[in-house]
């Protein structure tokens, strides 16, 4: 009988291990877009890249346009960007900073940036990036010419995009990436203006 007590113990013990294990890997960065809580009708997931939490680039950047979290292109890539060439010709306007808020940005990009970041979809752009074939000539990089985001996006018709005057672009991720701004990429919250869900 003690026997029995005992084996139903042990037993007890390696199945509820075998569950703080499976739990344990369940929360990898590579299940990070798989995780899902529903609420305001929309299925929420952990941010699969690191949200921005620097208050200048928020204010500097985010002003014009979508504050890019940096883990969407490597270190390299955002160096040139942030240069003092680079911020003079920003993909056309000038966009320079005095010195001290150039630097306080771009250590903030560095320090995030995708070849830092754990984060699986960042760890992606990190490896998939190519920064000699990033900015050809004079240009500066673009996430929207990274090989990952191309894959990404490779189904998706120009029409419901460059095509679409509600979005218009590629780069304006907001636009149809309804967690965007909190890191958030999923499929599942893909909603293209004036077509709806995105289902490949």
């Amino acid at each position: 009988m003690r026997t029995s007590t005992k084996t139903v113990a042990i037993l007890a013990i390696a199945i509820l291990s075998l569950g703080a294990v499976g739990l344990a890997l369940g929360d990898s960065d590579d299940d990070d877009h798989e995780r899902h809580e529903k609420g305001d009708g929309w299925l929420k997931s952990r941010p699969d890249v690191a949200p921005v939490v620097n208050a200048t680039y928020s204010e500097e950047c985010g002003s014009c346009h979508m504050a890019y979290q940096p883990g969407l292109l490597p270190g390299d890539a955002w160096t040139q960007i942030m240069s003092p060439a680079g911020l003079s010709d920003h993909y056309g306007d000038d966009a320079s900073l005095a010195d001290d808020v150039r630097a306080d940005i771009t250590a903030f990009l560095l320090s995030n940036s995708a070849d830092q970041a754990e984060r699986s979809r960042s760890r992606a752009f990190a490896v998939s990036a190519n920064t000699s074939a990033l900015g050809q000539g004079t240009a500066l990089p673009r996430i929207t010419e990274t090989r990952y985001f191309l894959h990404e996006h490779d189904e998706i018709p120009a029409r419901l995009v460059t095509g679409n005057p509600e979005v218009g672009s590629f780069s304006q991720c907001n636009s149809c990436h309804r967690g965007a701004a909190e890191g958030v990429y999923n499929e599942k919250q893909v909603s293209i203006p004036g077509h709806g869900r995105w289902d490949d």
